[in-house]
């Protein structure tokens, strides 16, 4: 038997078989969605998968007003973040977020950063996810493919 048939394939940069995908949002549940979201841009359902390179797709939320929390996480649940002055830390519900014009990209990209390596490969990965609140978006000239997320794991 030739052992050297089975060599391991590593993607680089150059190899990688980056694509464009677009995920309708309405009425998914914020963490289920996040958590297949982050496996898309990290490449993991790619049989290529390689850890240290960034060979996922790049993802375009639509429709994200729809999503959902399950329980009462929408008005419970609470986002903090720091000013960087004395007393400045904020406090911010979901129902609040909502109301803002980028609260539903701000409560997706934190759930999402949250799933994703940390140190510059998730800073990195994070680049490639574009939020719309809208059933429209612009990035038409990529060709994205859509896709029904209720079919990943």
């Amino acid at each position: 038997m030739n052992t050297l048939s089975y060599k391991t394939i590593s993607v680089n940069k150059e190899t990688a078989q980056k694509e464009w995908v677009v995920v309708d949002a309405s009425d998914q549940v914020v963490g289920r969605l996040c958590s297949k979201v982050a496996k898309l841009l990290r490449g993991k359902y790619k049989p290529s998968f390689t850890p240290h390179v960034d060979c996922g797709d790049n993802v375009i939320i639509i429709n994200a007003e729809k999503v959902v929390f399950t329980g009462k996480k929408e008005t419970d649940k609470v986002y903090t973040r720091y000013t960087g002055y004395p007393g400045g830390q904020r406090f911010n519900t979901p129902a609040e977020l909502r109301t803002r014009e980028d609260g539903m990209d701000k409560i997706l990209r934190h759930a999402v950063k949250g799933m994703l390596p940390k140190g510059r490969l998730g800073r990195h990965l994070l680049s490639n996810l574009y939020v719309f609140n809208g059933a429209e978006h612009d990035k038409e000239a990529q060709k994205p493919k859509n896709i029904d997320i209720n079919q990943y794991k």
